[in-house]
């Protein structure tokens, strides 16, 4: 069992020693993902570049936090819709290094044309 698939076992067991798998549409776990990647962004908004690379340890802190909530709902989610959160990723990844080929876009933040 992989570092991941044990967390989401973990959350499993979390949701159902508290009866709230019947909470855990995912409806209501895409909504609580968008709320934490939110709140993740709300501590970038007013840093400079250089402070977001860098951020003092009280920043970092809260960012960690949030990256745990972000974390936690998106492998609920993937559990309850039997997703393989890393398979997808990949398959993303292999999706994007084909739509953006490093000889077209090395050093551009241009946006690939749509996909036919």
């Amino acid at each position: 069992m992989t570092d991941l698939e044990r967390h989401a076992a973990r959350l499993r067991e979390f949701a159902a020693a508290r009866d709230w798998e019947q909470f855990h549409t995912p409806k209501n776990l895409a909504m609580a993902l968008s709320g934490e990647v939110g709140e993740l962004v709300a501590e970038f908004q007013w840093l400079t570049p250089e402070e977001s690379r860098a951020p003092d340890p009280e920043t970092l802190a809260r960012i960690t936090a949030e990256l745990g909530d972000v974390t936690n709902y998106l492998v609920r989610l993937a559990d309850v819709l039997g997703v393989d959160l890393m398979a997808a990723a990949a398959a993303k990844l292999d999706s994007v290094e084909h739509r953006y080929p490093v000889h077209t876009y090395r050093g551009s933040a241009r946006k690939a044309p749509p996909s036919p």
